[in-house]
C-alpha cells in the first residue's frame, strides 16, 4: 500500500498538523509519540490507520509504531470515555484511600477498570503512580489533577462530569477538556491554558522552602 493510500484516511488539515509535528525533531523518528497522541486526539485511541501513516511518514514499520503505542500506557488500543478517570492505587495512596476510592467509584458507576460507561461519558484505569504523592490519593481526569481525594468526592465528580458540568482541576487549567482535546495538547497543540491555575502548591514547594530558609538556594 503507497503512502497515498494510507494518507487518504486522514483530511488535508490532519496530515498538515503532522508534518508540523514531525518538522520539529531533528530526526523524524522522534515524533512517533506525539503522532501517537494526535492520533488519539482525532480517533480516540490509537487506531490502525492511525499506525499505519505514523509508520508511513516517518518511513518506519507499523511493528515498531506499534511497539510504542503498546509500551506507554497513555496510548489506548480500544476507546475510551469522553472523561478516562485514572485512580492511583499505588502504595501511598492505596494507604490514604486510593484502593477505597477505586472500589467506591466502581459500585458507584457500575464498571470496573478499562471499562466505559453505557453513555461513552466515563472510563476507569487503575494507575500506579500519578507523580503526586504529597497529595495522595490522587485522581486523574485525563490527566488532569484531583487531589487529596475521597471516595464521596470522586462519585461527587464523575456525576458532575456526566451531567456535562465538570469542575475546574486542582492545580492546571480552570477547566477540565475532554481526552481527545488533552490528547492533541499532549501531542504538543496548544489549547492557550498553559499559564492558567496552580502550578506548584505548597505541599510541593515545601522541600524548597525549608531548603531557603537555610540558607540554601
Amino acid at each position: 500500500m503507497s503512502l497515498t493510500d494510507k494518507t487518504d484516511n486522514f483530511s488535508e488539515i490532519e496530515l498538515s498538523v503532522m508534518d508540523t509535528i514531525i518538522a520539529r525533531y531533528p530526526k523524524s523518528r522522534s515524533a512517533i509519540m506525539p503522532l501517537l497522541h494526535y492520533v488519539q486526539s482525532i480517533d480516540g485511541y490509537v487506531t490502525q490507520r492511525g499506525i499505519e501513516v505514523i509508520a508511513a511518514k516517518l518511513n518506519l514499520a507499523t511493528a515498531e509504531v506499534t511497539a510504542v503505542s503498546t509500551f506507554y500506557t497513555q496510548y489506548k488500543s480500544e476507546p475510551v470515555g469522553e472523561y478516562h478517570v485514572g485512580i492511583c492505587t499505588n502504595t501511598l495512596c492505596a494507604i490514604m484511600g486510593g484502593d477505597a476510592i477505586y472500589e467506591s467509584v466502581c459500585d458507584h458507576l457500575g464498571i470496573k477498570k478499562d471499562q466505559t460507561t453505557a453513555d461513552g461519558k466515563i472510563s476507569l484505569e487503575r494507575i500506579e503512580c500519578n507523580a503526586a504523592c504529597d497529595y495522595a490519593p490522587v485522581v486523574m481526569v485525563n490527566w488532569e489533577f484531583y487531589d487529596n481525594q475521597t471516595p464521596a468526592s470522586v462519585n461527587e465528580l464523575v456525576d458532575s462530569v456526566r451531567a456535562g458540568n465538570p469542575p475546574a482541576p486542582t492545580r492546571g487549567p480552570s477547566q477540565l477538556r475532554t481526552w481527545k482535546e488533552n490528547s492533541a495538547v499532549l501531542a504538543g497543540l496548544s489549547d492557550g491554558l498553559a499559564e492558567e491555575g496552580l502550578q506548584a502548591g505548597e505541599p510541593s514547594l515545601l522541600g524548597l522552602h525549608i531548603a531557603q530558609g537555610q540558607g540554601n538556594k
